[in-house]
This record gives C-alpha cells, sequence and structure tokens, in this order.
C-alpha cells in the first residue's frame, strides 16, 4: 500500500472528468482500493474518489468514525429523498468550504471489492459522503452545488483535515 498524490484544483482535469466503469476486478483496482484508504486516512478525509488520485475509475472509499472502511466499485445513487443544508470541504479544494444542500437519505447500489452486489441505505454523515465520492465521478464537485458565493468560505489547515 502506499500514499497516493492528491489531485487538487484548479490545475487538474482529471477531476472534471466523468470516470469510467470498472470492468474487471483485477490486483490493480485491488490496489487502487488499499492505497485510496491508506491515502484517506493520511488526509483524515472521510472519503475519497478515484480521480482525487488521478485515476478516472469508478471507484470510492468512505470510513465514518469507528467502523471500517467502505470501498464501492461502480457505485450510483438509486434513490434520494428529502433535502438539509451542510457544511462540505473537499481534499481536492484545499482552504475552502462551502455550504450546500445534500439528501437527507440515499440508496447506493454497487460492487463490493470482491465484486459481491451491494446496497446501501444510508443517512447523515454516510449519505452525504456518498453522494460527494459519487458527485467527484461525474466530474462535479462540491463547490459546483454552491447556491451563491456569500455559501463558499475559507477554512483553516486544522479545520480543513475533516474534508472528504
Amino acid at each position: 500500500m502506499s500514499i497516493r498524490e492528491m489531485h487538487c484544483l484548479p490545475n487538474d482535469s482529471v477531476l472534471r472528468q466523468k470516470a469510467r466503469r470498472v470492468s474487471s476486478i483485477d490486483k490493480s483496482v485491488q490496489r487502487l482500493i488499499d492505497d485510496m484508504i491508506e491515502t484517506m486516512h493520511y488526509t483524515n478525509g472521510v472519503g475519497l474518489a478515484a480521480p482525487q488520485v488521478g485515476i478516472p475509475l469508478r471507484v470510492i472509499v468512505v470510513q465514518m468514525p469507528d467502523e471500517e472502511p467502505i470501498a464501492i466499485i461502480n457505485p450510483e445513487v438509486v434513490k434520494r429523498s428529502g433535502e438539509r443544508e451542510v457544511s462540505e470541504a473537499c481534499l481536492s479544494v484545499p482552504g475552502y468550504g462551502g455550504e450546500i444542500k445534500r439528501s437527507l437519505s440515499v440508496t447506493v447500489k454497487g460492487l463490493d471489492r470482491q465484486g459481491k452486489a451491494l446496497r446501501i441505505k444510508a443517512t447523515g454523515l454516510l449519505a452525504q459522503a456518498l453522494e460527494h465520492e459519487i458527485d467527484h465521478l461525474d466530474g462535479t464537485l462540491y463547490i459546483d452545488h454552491i447556491e451563491s458565493q456569500d455559501k463558499l468560505y475559507r477554512v483553516e489547515p486544522e479545520a480543513e483535515a475533516e474534508g472528504m
């Protein structure tokens, strides 16, 4: 396992590309997942999408406090309900945070790292993290959801450590 370089705006076009579906879960995908988990831990993130480490594949990892990390291959949101305003930051948009709207709950389907079908019903922070990371796979960043400039703000490095 190794820590991968974080790709950040404004200089990285991989963050704005639609990621490709994973067609085969081979050793390279397994290593990518391991590296993404290690990179997420190193950067104190809650989640990470493969494009954030420069790989345009539909792979995400998320980890809630005191739980094991979850890897999802080819994830997609199949149901959303409700709406709430949340504060978000992103490891690929350093120095900023913002207030945006996210769903109260989501249902996400995809594959686990062994290729088994997976379905997650999530609320709260997990729902937010899943939406955030799946957005990355479509080239969308949280800043694209900000309704007005007054909802975007600078963050100090300590506060930024909780990015997704």
